[in-house]
């Protein structure tokens, strides 16, 4: 069985409202009713809407200044927005309409059929959008899991390789040594070759058993497991790489220690098999929050197809650059590659207290929406200077947001300065940043 969505009809007459309600009951959607801008802005906070009518023609705040508001908030950015208007009907007003976020417009007197048939294209489309919102979501959860098994997994195998393989070739070691006096001269040397091989497999099981999991990641943090893996890498590859630590870099989180140092390895991988540089630089700076990773190397560029493919976040990516782009986005985080003929920078940055990013660029502007609440506790101030502020109850705001601003606009029922007395019925203004996350249905 379909899951309802919400239908939200914005006209200040009424009459209307019973007509388009009539019309799309045979929808078995559900059906919200605004009679003004600021009440479908109030049922926009609480409710997951799907599609909106909005007559253009409306006091206050008409149907073209609703939807400039509702487009600033991300949340809002793929809701259905269909205008309805029996005069703003010229080229110019449905440009301006489409201008505004609009995906249709519809003429007065309407044809119920017509009508029907708009808003439940709109319906399937937004139901449609969701699954795929869903399942993209599994996905991520799926990648984010299948990424973390492997990291558990990787650190029991390096584990075993050191505690047991390692044993076991040391105890073979010691037993060959125990041998050495009773060899004839003859086999001195086939034992000397064998335990030179064996010198040999010790320092390799070390060596891979440090590469799958280092312990100090465990146990020192990122900086000293950067400084071990890059001093071995410069060993192995024969090219030069400079690490640039902060003087005094602090232990990370856990997740965020593994992330960086998994990028860090993929990406100097990435640096030895393909770039043709004979240097990289590598830096790992903690600012703002934020702690960002820089791997530099001065080769020949990646191809513009695969780069092409970064951007574009086609399945062609290799696996190596998939699995960075999933760690940090399980991190919330951003990774940025740029290149060109004279090499490619690869930039992973992630926020260390769970910030992250937003995917919008209005994250500079806000919507804000007027509710009644009610006067709880008067809170004194600390000092005389400061102004007495007050704990106001407001009916389902506490689930609109993880963060309330509430401005200093405290009115009562005539629009008069309210006074903060407890129980007073007070009107808030509420101003959200455009990042601030909203819990949806």
């Amino acid at each position: 069985m379909k899951k309802k969505v919400n239908i939200l009809m914005v006209d200040d007459h009424p009459g209307k409202l019973l007509s388009y309600e009539a019309i799309l009951a045979g929808l078995g959607e559900n059906l919200i009713k605004a009679t003004s801008g600021n009440e479908a802005l109030e049922q926009l906070l609480k409710n997951d809407i799907a599609v909106i009518l909005i007559d253009v023609n409306m006091p206050e705040m008409d149907g073209f200044e609703l939807a400039a508001m509702i487009r600033q908030h991300p949340r809002f950015e793929q809701t259905a927005l269909v205008f309805i208007s029996a005069v703003q009907m010229t080229d110019l007003d449905q440009l301006k309409g489409y201008e505004r976020g609009g995906v249709d417009y519809i003429s007065v007197p309407i044809a119920p059929d017509l009508l029907r048939a708009k808003v439940k294209m709109f319906v399937e489309l937004h139901r449609k959008s969701r699954q795929l919102a869903e399942k993209n979501q599994q996905l991520r959860l799926l990648s984010s899991r299948l990424l973390a098994a492997q990291d558990v997994e990787r650190r029991r195998i390096a584990r075993n390789l050191h505690d047991s393989l390692g044993q076991y070739l040391a105890s073979v070691k010691m037993n060959l040594d125990l041998l050495s006096p009773s060899v004839s001269s003859g086999g001195a040397a086939f034992l000397s070759s064998a335990k030179d091989s064996l010198d040999q497999c010790i320092a390799e099981t070390r060596t891979i058993s440090h590469l799958l999991h280092p312990p100090m990641l465990d146990e020192a943090g990122f900086g000293s497991a950067a400084r071990w893996y890059v001093e071995g890498f410069a060993k192995r590859s024969g090219i030069e790489a400079r690490l640039d630590l902060q003087a005094e870099i602090a232990r990370l989180p856990e997740s965020i220690e593994v992330a960086l140092f998994r990028i860090l390895q993929e990406s100097l991988t990435n640096v030895h098999r393909h770039s043709g540089s004979s240097s990289v630089e590598i830096q790992l700076k903690t600012t703002d929050g934020y702690a960002t990773l820089t791997v530099r190397d001065f080769g020949h560029g990646m191809p513009a197809e695969l780069l092409n493919g970064f951007d574009q976040h086609r399945a062609r990516l290799g696996v190596g650059l998939s699995g960075m782009r999933e760690r940090v986005n399980d991190l919330r985080g951003k990774l940025d590659i740029r290149s060109s003929e004279h090499g490619t920078t690869i930039v992973a940055t992630v926020p260390l207290l769970g910030t992250g990013f937003t995917d919008s660029a209005k994250s500079d502007e806000k919507l804000s929406t007027t509710l009644s609440g009610t006067v709880e506790k008067v809170i004194e101030s600390p000092h005389p200077s400061v102004p007495e502020r007050a704990q106001i109850a407001i009916e389902g705001a506490e689930e609109l947001y993880r963060e309330i601003r509430v401005e200093n606009t405290l009115k009562d029922e005539k629009g008069q300065d309210a006074a903060l007395k407890q129980g007073a019925p007070v009107v808030v203004t509420i101003e959200a940043d455009a990042q601030d996350t909203m819990k949806k249905d």
